[in-house]
């Protein structure tokens, strides 16, 4: 029998996304504590977001507004890598960047925690930005993939290709 497999990535939906912050202008443009506070949010190119408000708290208060918007939409917060709130002349802002791919020291992590302590005879490969983990049993993978969940990484984990 051929060996099950499935990769670990870290990718995000850049519809789910770009319909999150859409939500969230559109609450700020008519929320009431938002009124003259110059609030806004935007892209900045293709993988950022900018922030502008005239007070830090305003913009941390827009960026708080994103968060629940994006958990709505099940995208997982360990996709932004948002800045402290600068000044920039009368306003504040926030630069977030949208965070995507296991990086090789990432990736070597998750190999040795499997090959640590995972069931044995599952091996994983890193390809690229993923990690091709594969086994004779699913039961194995199905173990692989709850002691991935288990662990606390700062990028989102999902499971695709399971075969």
């Amino acid at each position: 029998m051929a060996d099950s497999s499935f990769d670990i990535v870290s990718k995000l939906d850049r519809q789910e996304v770009d319909n999150a912050l859409s939500q969230a202008a559109r609450e700020i443009a008519t929320r009431f504590d938002f009124k003259g506070t110059g609030a806004s949010i935007e892209w900045k190119g293709e993988q950022a977001i900018e922030i502008t408000a005239s007070a830090d708290d305003r913009a941390s208060a827009v960026l708080s507004v994103f968060q629940d918007k994006l958990i709505k939409r099940n995208q997982s917060l360990k996709i932004l890598d948002a800045s402290e709130p600068r000044q920039s002349g009368q306003v504040s802002k926030i630069d977030i960047a949208l965070k995507e791919g296991i990086t090789s020291e990432d990736a070597k992590k998750i190999s040795k925690l499997i090959r640590d302590e995972g069931p044995k005879g599952v091996k994983a490969q890193v390809q690229g930005e993923e990690l091709r983990v594969s086994s004779k049993k699913r039961d194995d993978l199905q173990a692989v993939q709850q002691l991935v969940k288990s662990q606390d990484y700062d990028f989102a984990v999902q499971f695709t290709n399971y075969r």
